[in-house]
C-alpha cells in the first residue's frame, strides 16, 4: 500500500484548455498552472459522459454509462454498483468527501465514510423532465438554463464553493495526524458550471475588448451538424441573451469562475501545506466534463466536442515526476488509479460488468517507452438531455470519431486539426480509418440496441413518474441547488 494519502479534487464544467498549463493565451491560473508544474498533466483526457450524473457515477464505478445504465441526470448514483470508495472502505482506509457528488441522496452507501455538506441531484430524483427524449413529446423549462442574472456578484453556487473550500481547509487543519495510515479525500467544487455569476474581482480579469471570437458560430455561416442542431434546439443558450453585450458577460463570467476556481484550489493547497501534509499527499485535479462556451453557438456541454468532452487532468506527489503525458486518457483510468493507489481494485464481479480503465502511473511509464501511442482506445458517450439518439466517441491516437444514431458521423484529425474546424468523415481518403474506428466502437458497445436500451430505459422511469405530463414538473429547472451551508 502507499504511504502517500492521496487527496482529488473534481471540479464542474472545467473546460481543459482553460488553464495556463494547457497554454490558454489569457485564462489565469496560477496554482493549477503551478501544480503542473511539479506533477504530471494529462493533455488528452475526456470524461466518459459529457454532463454531470453519468459522467460522476462512471467516475464512481470505473465503468462506462451504458454498463451502469444511468443514462442522464434523472438516474443518478446509489452506491447500488460497487466502486472505488467501497473498495478503500472494505480494506479499512478511511475514505471521506467534501462537497458537490450528485449521487442520489445521503442516505445510500456510495462508498465514502463521512459526506460533509454534499450536494446531490435535486429532490433525489434529479432532472426527470429532461429524460423525455421523443423529439415530439421533449419539452425544456421556462427561462434559461445559464440563469436569470449573468455577470459580476455572488450565486448560492459561489457560496457554495467557499464553504466546501473552508471545510476543506478546516478538515485538513484539524485531522488527527497521529497514526500513520494513509487516508483518501474526494473534495467537490462547483465552478466553472453555471450560473456565470462570479465575484467582482475575478470578473474584472477578463475585459470585454479582451475576448476573442468564439469559432464556428453560426452567425458567421457555420452550420451545425443535424444532431447538434437538434440537441441544442432543446434549451438555446445562444438565442437567449439579451444582447451581444450579455453574450460577452457570459464569457468573462465563465474565465472569472475558471480563475475563482483556482483560487479556492490554492487555498486547499496552502492549507495542505500548512498542515505538514503536502510532502506525503498525492493531489489529482479534475473535472467531470467542459463547457463550450460559445463555440459554434453552444453553450453547457452535452456533446463530443473537445469543450466539452475534453477534462483537464493533472496529478502531482512525493513520487511523480514532473511531466505531461499524450496518451489519451479517461477518468475511468482515474478510477483506477485511486484503488491501485491503495493496493486495492473495484469490485468487478458485479453483474454490471468488468471495470474499465488502466493505473495513471502504468500509463505515465509506458509513455515513457511509446510517447504517443496509437492504439489507445478512450470512449464517451451521451444520452441525456436534448439528444434524440444516443452520441458515442472514440478518441485513439490522432483521430477522434463521433457516431450519431440515425445521424452520419464526424472524424477530426486532431493533429492536423485541434480546433475540430473540418469533419472529413465523408471523404473517401479516410475511410478506412472510419471503418477502422466504428470496429472499435463495436468492441466497446453496439451503438444502435445500445441507443434502445437507453431509451427504453428513460421510458419506463417517465412511466413510474406517472407519465410524461408528471415528469415534466420533477427536477430542478436549471443548476441542481446547493445545500444550506449556513450551519
Amino acid at each position: 500500500m502507499s504511504t502517500s494519502n492521496l487527496l482529488i479534487i473534481m471540479s464542474d464544467e472545467h473546460q481543459a484548455r482553460a488553464m495556463g498549463c494547457a497554454g490558454h493565451s489569457f485564462v489565469q491560473t496560477p496554482n493549477l498552472d503551478e501544480l503542473a508544474s511539479r506533477g504530471i498533466r494529462f493533455t488528452n483526457a475526456y470524461t466518459p459522459s459529457p454532463i454531470c450524473v453519468p459522467a460522476r457515477a462512471a467516475f464512481a464505478t470505473g465503468r462506462y454509462a451504458h454498463q451502469n445504465r444511468l443514462w442522464d441526470n434523472a438516474m443518478p448514483y446509489t452506491g447500488a454498483i460497487p466502486g472505488w470508495g467501497h473498495a478503500l472502505q472494505a480494506q479499512g482506509t478511511a475514505v471521506e468527501s467534501i462537497g458537490k457528488l450528485h449521487y442520489r441522496n445521503t442516505q445510500d452507501p456510495t462508498g465514502f465514510d463521512v459526506e460533509h455538506i454534499p450536494m446531490m441531484v435535486a429532490d433525489g430524483v434529479g432532472m426527470v423532465w429532461a429524460s423525455i427524449r421523443k423529439e415530439d413529446e421533449r419539452a425544456s423549462r421556462s427561462g434559461r438554463m445559464l440563469g436569470k442574472y449573468i455577470g459580476p456578484g455572488t450565486s448560492p453556487y459561489t457560496e457554495y464553493d467557499a464553504a466546501v473550500t473552508e471545510k476543506t481547509v478546516e478538515w485538513l487543519k484539524e485531522l488527527d495526524q497521529s497514526h500513520n495510515k494513509p487516508w483518501c479525500l474526494y473534495v467537490g467544487l462547483v465552478a466553472p458550471h453555471f450560473p456565470l455569476v462570479v465575484p467582482e474581482q475575478f470578473y474584472k480579469l477578463y475585459p470585454h475588448d479582451s475576448l476573442p471570437e468564439v469559432k464556428q458560430h453560426p452567425d458567421t455561416g457555420y452550420k451545425q451538424h443535424p444532431w447538434i442542431a437538434k440537441q441544442n434546439a432543446f434549451m438555446d443558450s445562444e438565442k437567449k441573451f439579451e444582447s451581444a453585450e450579455e453574450r460577452l458577460t457570459a464569457i468573462a463570467s465563465y474565465y472569472g469562475l475558471c480563475t475563482w476556481l483556482d483560487d479556492n484550489i490554492g487555498r486547499i493547497l496552502a492549507a495542505l501545506e500548512q498542515a505538514g501534509l503536502a510532502q506525503n499527499t498525492t493531489v489529482v485535479y479534475t473535472s467531470d466534463h467542459g463547457d463550450n462556451v460559445g463555440a459554434r453557438g453552444l453553450w453547457g456541454k452535452s456533446n463530443m466536442y473537445e469543450e466539452a468532452c475534453a477534462v483537464p487532468l493533472i496529478m502531482a506527489g512525493p513520487d511523480i515526476e514532473p511531466a505531461t503525458c499524450d496518451t489519451v486518457v479517461s477518468l475511468l483510468d482515474l478510477s483506477v488509479t485511486i484503488t491501485s493507489h491503495f493496493n486495492t481494485a473495484i469490485d468487478a464481479s458485479h453483474e454490471h460488468g468488468e471495470v474499465r480503465g488502466q493505473d495513471l502511473k502504468r500509463i505515465v511509464k509506458d509513455s515513457l517507452v511509446n510517447p504517443t501511442p496509437s492504439d489507445r482506445v478512450v470512449f464517451s458517450e451521451y444520452h441525456a438531455a436534448g439528444s434524440v439518439s444516443g452520441a458515442f466517441m472514440i478518441r485513439k491516437g490522432r483521430w477522434k470519431y463521433i457516431y450519431y444514431a440515425g445521424f452520419e458521423p464526424e472524424l477530426f484529425d486532431l493533429e492536423s486539426d485541434p480546433e475540430e474546424l473540418t469533419n472529413v468523415a465523408a471523404n473517401k481518403a479516410y475511410a478506412s480509418v472510419v471503418k477502422d474506428l466504428h470496429t472499435d466502437l463495436l468492441e466497446i458497445c453496439d451503438p444502435v440496441s445500445t441507443d434502445a436500451l437507453a431509451h427504453q430505459d428513460q421510458a419506463a422511469l417517465i412511466d413510474s413518474y406517472g407519465g410524461r405530463e408528471k415528469a415534466l414538473a420533477l427536477g430542478a429547472s436549471a443548476a441542481t441547488p446547493p445545500p444550506d451551508t449556513a450551519s
